[in-house]
């Protein structure tokens, strides 16, 4: 890594294109970090092992899309920005995942808020099928970068989304308590949906671009996908959400900071450190 980018906190140029690479890497890291939460604390040994490779993907996945956006922020600037710098010394107003990503996973006590598996595995069915739908439509990127990353993504996505319907609809039509905890997921994970489909500015120079699919493109073939593995678990599809959380605009809930306060701890205590 190079010295000079992380003594400070980055100070980036965030154009429309840059935005836009972020918004799907921050998800996919953010999104891994809380599925790695569950690493040793699986329900059973194979589910275990199959989040933390989950969370695997996703990194890697953030990888190639922080290196994209670094080379995409650095036009006119001598040294990029790496994967590594964007990961750890950005602010958290410089992240733009999804709002949901950023909700408990892993339920630290009885009195912390969601966190239940239930949880984990629908949010991975809302998000997996949204991934999907997406790098489908980034294969035909104008970046061919951007398109190349989205090809071995979508494989990696496909896979998540099945294990996530298998779990919900396992748990979703299994005994009453099962069923229980999953309709509260639902409606956990639900008002954070809207988000996944509302276009900017930024939406609209990607696709006019070719940058990129605008986000409401995304919404009708996610939902007849969600809508169906739902159907089968016997779980009733929510009402639209009333009202658009904000993470892609960089406005973030409370859990945000205490994520990148775990996550960026090493490298800010030790910059450049390296194993």
């Amino acid at each position: 890594m190079n010295m000079a980018v992380v003594t400070e906190t980055l100070q980036l140029r965030l154009t429309p294109p840059v935005r836009y690479v972020l918004r799907w890497a921050d998800t996919a890291l953010i999104h891994a970090q809380r599925l790695a939460e569950w690493c040793g604390h699986g329900p059973v040994l194979e589910e275990d092992i199959a989040l933390t490779n989950m969370a695997l993907d996703l990194v890697g996945q953030a990888r190639g899309l922080l290196t994209l956006a670094g080379q995409l922020e650095a036009q006119g600037r001598a040294t990029p920005f790496d994967e590594d710098a964007l990961a750890f010394w950005r602010d958290e107003r410089d992240y733009l995942n999804l709002t949901l990503v950023e909700q408990p996973m892993r339920r630290s006590s009885a009195h912390s808020p969601g966190g239940d598996f239930a949880d984990t595995v629908l949010r991975n069915l809302l998000l997996a099928s949204w991934f999907k739908q997406g790098w489908k439509g980034l294969l035909t990127s104008s970046d061919a970068e951007l398109a190349a990353v989205a090809a071995k993504a979508l494989k990696e996505a496909r896979y998540h989304q099945q294990h996530a319907a298998d779990w919900v609809v396992r748990l979703g039509d299994g005994s009453d308590e099962s069923q229980q905890r999953m309709r509260a997921a639902l409606l956990r994970a639900w008002p954070y949906t809207a988000e996944m489909f509302v276009d900017d500015a930024v939406d609209t120079a990607a696709a006019a671009s070719g940058l990129g699919p605008a986000r409401s493109a995304l919404r009708a073939a996610w939902l007849a996908e969600v809508g169906q593995v739902l159907d089968e678990a016997t779980l009733a599809l929510p009402a639209d959400p009333q009202s658009v959380s904000t993470g892609t605009q960089g406005v973030h809930s409370e859990h945000m900071g205490f994520i990148l306060a775990e996550m960026q701890s090493l490298q800010r205590r030790f910059p450049g450190g390296v194993w």
